[in-house]
């Protein structure tokens, strides 16, 4: 019996990622897994058995591998009710509990369970905007996003609702180039509502089954930005009823609990209803998507572990643990 069947039941479905993607995930969360536990190692070394002296070591790595304080003091109860229910458990054991507990805890949700790049088969066009400040990789997700659906036979059309930044507009049209969908884009100062009207007008006739809409990363005034994005809804609504269908932020994992701040600030600011977590490749601080998983009731989507455009995946909570617990 396979890990996860012993830990979520027989009965449980398990999405698998295939071997590439599987090794793709294992390479990008290479920093993170020798970071955390080289420390781990340390905390450990001349101890035999779990004690308080372990939990307390256990407890400061996890904060610092960017779990988030609130995660990591739900693992660290899950692990002493282990201790106290085993009476001996030895630190040799200890790798194999955390990676049970872990999973444990997002097992408590729905969430993550995605193995494939889809969207709702009765929704056409599917509307996604996406939101996050400069500088997140939010242009570059939204290349690999419309890369990865067109793979899966799905036509699709990008929106520039961000024309706040001349670049922002030319980096899109360099990944629709790319990628080989049409961009509907105005100039530069541009009304964003307006691009995404087009946007979707444009999508309609065309048949389209994804709409990707760019929006403006600015956080410096909340109440400026919860008001536009309000807007683009809105206009939005007027071409297809119930757009936009998903919200995706993204949030950059190398930036560790600044992406909680800005997870914060942005749920603030406007209904997100996913997350994508870039640039995990690139840092040690991969313990964030754990962290962001278990404390935000939002799904965490996509991860980014990779430049290329096959580095965005789905995220898929058990095979996140699994590779990063291998």
């Amino acid at each position: 019996m396979s890990f996860f069947k012993k830990i979520f039941g027989s009965e449980k479905k398990e999405p698998v990622l295939n071997e590439q993607d599987k090794q793709t995930l294992d390479k990008g969360l290479e920093k993170s897994k020798v970071s955390f536990f080289s420390k781990l190692t340390k905390a450990i070394a001349g101890k035999s058995k779990v004690d308080d002296d372990v939990l307390d070591n256990l407890e400061e790595i996890l904060v610092s591998s960017d779990v988030g304080v609130n995660t990591t003091l739900k693992i660290i109860t899950r692990i002493e009710k282990r201790v106290s229910e085993d009476k001996y458990l030895g630190t040799d054991e200890l790798n194999q509990i955390l990676r049970e507990e872990i999973s444990g805890l997002l097992s408590e949700t729905n969430l993550g369970e995605a193995s494939e790049f889809v969207i709702p088969i009765n929704v056409k066009p599917y509307v996604l905007m996406v939101v996050g400040v400069n500088g997140v990789g939010k242009t570059t997700t939204i290349g690999k996003l419309a890369h990865q659906f067109k793979k899966q036979g799905y036509s699709v059309v990008l929106g520039a609702a961000d024309t706040f930044r001349a670049a922002a507009i030319d980096q899109l049209q360099v990944w629709a180039d790319r990628v080989g969908v049409p961009l509907v884009k105005q100039q530069m100062g541009s009304d964003p509502a307006s691009v995404a009207f087009d946007t979707l007008q444009s999508a309609v006739a065309q048949n389209a089954d994804i709409v990707i809409i760019d929006t403006a990363g600015r956080l410096h005034n909340k109440l400026n930005l919860m008001n536009e994005l309000t807007k683009v809804k809105r206009v939005m609504q007027k071409v297809v009823a119930d757009a936009p269908n998903d919200v995706l932020l993204v949030l950059d994992g190398s930036t560790g609990q600044n992406a909680f701040e800005q997870a914060k600030q942005f749920t603030a600011a406007t209904e997100v209803t996913s997350l994508a977590v870039t640039k995990l490749d690139g840092t040690a601080k991969g313990g964030v998507v754990i962290g962001i998983s278990d404390q935000f009731q939002i799904p965490v989507k996509y991860i980014g572990v990779g430049e290329g455009l096959e580095d965005l995946q789905v995220f898929n909570k058990y095979e996140f643990v699994d590779s990063f617990f291998k």
